[in-house]
């Protein structure tokens, strides 16, 4: 048993308590939360800034960490994409490598929640090993008529792999303009229970609008000039009216650099904004989004330098007005209720979330000097 205290605890589903203890048992399990002066007698270890629960990386494409430092900063969305192509130019053993590697990196800057986007099966093995939690996303693209049984299919049995080491899993739509509408039907015909997550990449570039909107630009030259199908666009004015509204599954739309108030639903969004600085050199307007549902991801390390939520979240704080406990509700309790990691999030009693120790805080305030330390 240990009590754990802080210049300030985050629980998450309550207020932040100044110099509050959590007492936890040898497992991490959250056993009470206290106020300074509920206790007396008792061994209490004392750390400088603040403690939170363990973060969730809600957008992560781990297979993909063997491109690190392979793509250019600001090439742009369609370059970026173009570029990912040569994922498959690596040895087996340098794919491998680095995602052992990546996920080290993951657990040691405390996070603790993955939903992690797969296209294979190169994650499978450390995930069935692994002390992190995953949702594993089964993407898929496709824009080609004849090809869309095909691919479900080999979706289906990536998800069902996944499925049978008994990792969570869900095949879901790469994006509204990468998926014709026919193969989108058929992928929520197939989802399966309450706990049915879509993690879908939006409007992460302009173009992505103006092919919807205008039926021109980048992205529009781009599919046209690989014959893509024109049921992708044709008859839809904005990517939001591709995605279904239904009570039974949660959607999780990410980047949505280009996004504005009125592009938005009752949905969770994802923000990656060092990935989206890496890509477009383009952050979100912060403004726009409901606090209670917006998450933080890391995206690739093919598209960042780092798998850190505390960085991201640097510059989460520096573009915005959210306060310290906003912004740690969008690390942490927020990616896990979306997810459905019912043990992780917050510090409500008999939870096992993970306990992060964040220091050089100055004024409530993350710093470039901060850092982070998991301490249970």
């Amino acid at each position: 048993m240990r009590f754990l205290q802080a210049d300030y605890l985050f629980p998450l589903h309550s207020p932040p308590i100044k110099k509050g203890v959590l007492q936890v048992d040898k497992f991490g399990f959250i056993i009470g939360l206290y106020t300074p002066d509920q206790l007396s007698n008792i061994k209490i270890e004392y750390f400088p800034g603040i403690i939170c629960p363990g973060f969730i990386n809600s957008h992560c494409h781990l297979e993909l960490s063997h491109m690190h430092n392979y793509i250019a900063k600001d090439t742009g969305l369609i370059n970026f994409i173009k570029k990912i192509k040569e994922r498959n130019s690596f040895s087996s053993s340098e794919i491998q490598d680095a995602i052992r590697k990546s996920e080290n990196q993951m657990i040691k800057n405390g996070i603790v929640g993955v939903g992690d986007i797969c296209n294979t099966l190169d994650t499978l093995k450390l995930k069935s090993k692994s002390k992190l939690r995953y949702y594993n996303f089964i993407e898929v693209f496709e824009v080609f008529k004849n090809k869309v049984d095909f691919t479900l299919s080999q979706a289906i049995k990536i998800r069902d792999t996944f499925k049978s080491y008994d990792l969570s899993a869900n095949i879901t739509p790469h994006s509204t303009y990468s998926v014709l509408p026919e193969l989108m039907k058929k992928i929520y015909s197939i989802q399966e229970g309450v706990n049915s997550v879509l993690s879908i990449h939006n409007q992460e570039t302009k173009e992505e609008n103006q092919l919807f909107k205008f039926k021109k630009g980048g992205l529009f030259r781009w599919l046209s000039s690989i014959n893509a199908s024109k049921d992708i666009w044709e008859n839809y004015s904005c990517s939001k009216e591709k995605i279904e509204k239904t009570d039974t599954i949660r959607h999780l739309l990410v980047h949505n650099t280009f996004s504005v108030k009125n592009d938005l639903m009752d949905v969770y969004y994802c923000t990656c904004p060092k990935a989206n600085l890496y890509i477009e050199n383009k952050l979100p307007n912060y403004s726009i989004f409901n606090i209670e549902k917006l998450c933080i991801g890391t995206d690739s390390l093919a598209s960042n330098d780092s798998l850190s939520i505390l960085e991201e979240l640097l510059v989460v704080q520096n573009n915005s007005d959210f306060d310290l406990n906003s912004l740690l509700k969008i690390a942490c309790r927020n990616g896990a209720e979306c997810l459905g990691f019912e043990n992780l999030g917050t510090f409500k009693i008999g939870k096992n979330p993970g306990v992060n120790l964040i220091t050089n805080i100055d004024k409530m305030k993350i710093t470039s000097k901060s850092f982070i330390k998991v301490i249970a």
